[in-house]
């Protein structure tokens, strides 16, 4: 039996507003508007204030977008510029506290996946930075989700019990949920959606504890396929 524990990147360990203004500004120069990105980055923290039911910040930069008459095309070229800048001081981001250890911890019990949207080309260099690269057993990069997650859960179900971590429930979450997995949703949407999931936190940092105890029983657990119950969830 084999424990598996699969973490998205932006807005689950890497942190801050940085690479969405780098996306604002690169939008805000496909549109020709210079006040775009302005407006975008004003919404994008309305957003984290929970006057939005966007499911991201990227998605709060994308209907903008799409507003003001930005092609699909253009907005694919804005987001993959954006993210030819990550870690920069241009788009600046950060790992939660004590991510290190948080990982060294798991890591004990589980096997530990990366699997985001996202391509890999910037994310690679900022993992290395953090000193973090190897304490995962396995990265996927451009995955697709919903629909592209599927088969990374389905392959790591089959081996053992499996908790999936994200900060957008219908991408990261929802596709885990009903292959069997445990879920833990972070971020923004985390207070106020009604999903229902195994465990909640503001940031992962919040839940490093319960991730921790989730990683250990599961290790010790029959490989019978059974996840928890939602005793982390106040909306369970």
């Amino acid at each position: 039996m084999t424990v598996t524990i699969v973490l998205d990147f932006d807005g689950t360990i890497a942190l801050g507003a940085g690479p969405l203004e780098a996306f604002a500004r690169a939008v805000a120069s496909a549109a020709s508007d210079t006040a775009f990105a302005d407006r975008a980055i004003a919404a994008v923290a309305a957003f984290e204030r929970g006057e939005s039911e966007a499911r991201d910040g990227y998605d709060v930069v994308s209907t903008l977008a799409a507003q003001q008459g930005v092609t699909a095309d253009a907005l694919e070229a804005a987001y993959q510029s954006s993210r030819a800048l990550l870690g920069s001081e241009h788009a600046a981001i950060a790992p939660p506290r004590g991510l290190a250890d948080f990982l060294t911890k798991i890591g004990a019990d589980a096997r530990v996946v990366l699997a985001t949207n996202a391509p890999g080309a910037g994310i690679r260099p900022v993992l290395e930075g953090w000193h973090v690269a190897d304490l995962f057993d396995a990265m996927h990069f451009t995955v697709g989700k919903p629909d592209g997650l599927v088969p990374i859960i389905r392959a790591a179900v089959a081996e053992g019990p499996v908790l999936s971590v994200g900060d957008i429930f219908e991408f990261d979450l929802a596709p885990a949920a009903q292959l069997g997995a445990a879920t833990a949703l972070v971020g923004a949407t985390a207070e106020r959606s009604p999903a229902a999931v195994t465990m909640r936190g503001r940031t992962i940092a919040d839940l490093y504890g319960d991730i921790e105890a989730w990683a250990a029983v599961a290790a010790s657990s029959t490989p019978t396929g059974t996840t928890l119950t939602e005793r982390h969830d106040p909306h369970g």
